[in-house]
């Protein structure tokens, strides 16, 4: 049965490289601590503590002496808007993820106790945390403070959700527990937010990445705090909107060859996918199998995007506008999917493309940097 899969701890190293996350774990112990107050956005309407970002393809108007409103060139990222508070949540994600990967390696607790005052500092702390929610995230100056589609920016919290979850179940001083909780309300919080606030409501509804993204995140934070509702309504999503609303019948994701950069995309939005249905599957509501009547699910996905994979130069759909010679790289993609279906050429691709690219942009769109905490 596809899915249906254990990977126990000495075989960790057949799949990932115990060695390369250990050394970065060993270089994050003298991290100081990382904040969102660290750096203030002049244009945003919100505090010190309220996230704040800009959308990447929209520059100042040609045709305007202040340049505004932006204009949006698809594909294209302005290296000039306001991207600190994103790189901030990135590194800290980076570096407590790969703590937490260390500590369930060694079971040390000094790598455990970095994570819990990384996370303290960026969630709890009331002079440096990051309030939840995202209400100005993706702003385009002259036209909006904030987007529903800025929700998106906060999917590399799922990465954190999984090593808060690992950690809470591990055995941890009792100071260091209290902080997890608080943590973990934190997340109960946003994702209240991302459920209610019409912000993230108009992303829960987006046709294209987005939609799937928002439901990724919902997830995983459901699985953190524990509410089971809200995994339940992603699982029906998931069978009755999200397949049947964004996959054609070969598998392919239409909104997303449509764009100036159709492989980024694909690549991105079958990785995301491919999250969902780890997150959601179970014994007893297997997704790993799931299809549609014409038989559409996340293996008609895998099916289509492979030969690529393998073969980039067999790609039709056209070259992407920027970083097109940086892509493909290794995803956890490759990794989830290539243990549930027992998939060697899955498999392969996990150990032979570059687990660790530093081109800026490829890892932005790559949301699970640590797969450890994920098996």
């Amino acid at each position: 049965m596809k899915g249906i899969y254990q990977v126990n701890k000495e075989n960790w190293g057949q799949y990932l490289d115990l060695e390369t996350i250990l050394q970065g774990a060993e270089a994050a112990l003298a991290s100081p601590s990382i904040h969102i107050t660290e750096a203030r956005a002049l244009q945003s309407p919100g505090s010190a503590h309220d996230y704040y970002s800009n959308g990447d393809y929209w520059w100042p108007n040609p045709n305007t002496p202040d340049g505004l409103p932006y204009v949006r060139r698809d594909g294209e990222s302005n290296p000039d808007n306001f991207h600190e508070h994103r790189n901030l949540l990135r590194r800290m994600r980076s570096l407590v993820a790969c703590l937490t990967s260390a500590y369930r390696i060694t079971g040390e607790q000094p790598y455990a106790a970095k994570a819990v005052q990384l996370l303290n500092a960026f969630f709890i702390d009331k002079n440096t945390r990051m309030n939840p929610h995202l209400l100005y995230a993706q702003a385009i100056p002259g036209v909006c403070n904030g987007r529903g589609i800025g929700v998106i920016d906060t999917l590399h919290l799922i990465d954190v959700a999984a090593a808060v979850h690992v950690l809470n179940g591990e055995d941890i001083s009792l100071p260091d527990k209290q902080v997890l909780q608080e943590v973990t309300n934190w997340f109960a919080q946003y994702l209240q937010w991302m459920n209610e606030h019409p912000q993230g409501v108009e992303e829960r509804n987006e046709p294209n990445n987005h939609g799937i993204c928002w439901f990724v995140q919902a997830a995983a934070f459901a699985k953190l705090t524990g509410h089971s509702g809200m995994l339940d309504y992603c699982r029906e999503a998931y069978k009755s909107r999200l397949l049947a609303e964004q996959m054609d019948l070969d598998g392919s994701f239409p909104r997303e060859l449509s764009r100036t950069k159709p492989y980024a995309y694909s690549l991105f939005t079958l990785d995301n996918f491919v999250t969902l249905t780890h997150i959601l599957a179970t014994p007893e509501d297997n997704l790993w199998e799931f299809q549609l009547p014409d038989g559409r699910g996340v293996q008609k996905g895998i099916h289509f995007l492979l030969p690529y994979l393998e073969n980039k130069r067999l790609w039709p759909y056209g070259a992407d506008v920027e970083y097109d010679k940086d892509w493909p790289v290794a995803m956890s993609f490759f990794l989830f999917t290539g243990l549930a279906n027992g998939s060697e050429r899955l498999l392969a691709l996990w150990r032979t493309l570059d687990q660790n690219p530093q081109q800026a942009e490829v890892r932005r769109n790559i949301a699970i940097r640590q797969p450890l905490l994920w098996l």
